[in-house]
């Protein structure tokens, strides 16, 4: 899938304080979906062989009838896979209400974290969709942001240990992300360098990935180092026109408002691209 992902973690660069107090937890309950009299007749052989169909591409109808199912499904091999948690990041993403958008995330942590005590614990689509639902499920809320910087950092190293190239470097992607957002050492866990290093690579093995552009530009921009700020419009440009090109399904709409955001603060970047930009970027 195109997760956008990746963009979950882009919001931990609201953790910039120590000095915030309270406790909180994840938000587990379950959304209660409405019309799914008509959903597809789905069995446990069906959703398993199908289950790389469902993704970005896929509506919004469907999705909900399938996490319904797998909610009610006692299948063993359904509930150690990454299948259900993946289903609440792709619905929760497209959620416009926090509060449902914040319960579909923490079920998919939930989900993960059963998968992970059924034996899923070397699949590595499940730690990675634990972390990109827990990014998810703690944008919102400084305090608890910061209290799993650790576990988002430990999730994703075992994402990429066991799986660096699913969803086009997604773990690369997130971590190198994290390690730009988070707060540096002694507060958290931040370190500029290593992620620009991470997004770099992330761009290098899957360049027609825009999510990838554009998470390497905010960390060039973060790093502030000489020549940061000219190389990190031209990695923007090119994942702007990535994203045009592109059929990215439901996630499109999401990133779009991402790349809008980011154009903001950087100023001064051509509306468009030339095609050799993105294909000398792929040489």
């Amino acid at each position: 899938m195109s997760n956008q992902h990746l963009l979950t973690i882009l919001a931990l660069s609201l953790v910039t304080s120590t000095f915030l107090n309270g406790c909180a937890t994840l938000n587990k309950d379950h959304v209660q979906f409405s019309q799914l009299s008509d959903c597809p007749k789905f069995t446990v052989e069906k959703l398993t062989a199908e289950q790389a169909k469902l993704g970005p591409m896929t509506d919004t109808h469907t999705l909900a009838c399938a996490l319904d199912f797998l909610r009610n499904s006692k299948d063993p091999t359904l509930k150690r896979s990454a299948l259900g948690s993946r289903l609440a990041l792709n619905l929760a993403e497209r959620e416009t209400d926090q509060d449902s958008r914040e319960k579909l995330a923490g079920e998919g942590v939930g989900l993960a974290e059963a998968a992970l005590a059924a034996g899923g614990e070397g699949d590595g689509a499940v730690h990675y969709f634990l972390a990109a639902n827990l990014g998810l499920a703690v944008r919102d809320h400084p305090t608890l942001a910061l209290d799993n910087l650790k576990r988002l950092e430990q999730e994703m190293k075992k994402a990429m240990e066991l799986t660096p190239d699913l969803d086009s470097g997604g773990p690369s992607r997130l971590l190198g992300t994290l390690y730009s957002k988070a707060p540096a050492w002694p507060d958290g866990i931040g370190d500029r360098d290593k992620g620009v290093e991470l997004l770099a690579q992330a761009v290098n093995k899957f360049p027609n990935h825009p999510l990838n552009h554009l998470f390497y530009a905010e960390a060039l921009l973060a790093a502030d180092d000489n020549g940061a700020a000219e190389k990190a419009k031209a990695q923007f440009s090119i994942g702007e026109k990535l994203l045009a090109q592109g059929n990215w399904g439901y996630s499109k709409p999401s990133w779009e408002k991402e790349f809008a955001d980011l154009r903001d603060e950087i100023g001064d970047i051509p509306s468009n691209t030339s095609q050799s930009a993105v294909a000398n970027n792929k040489k």
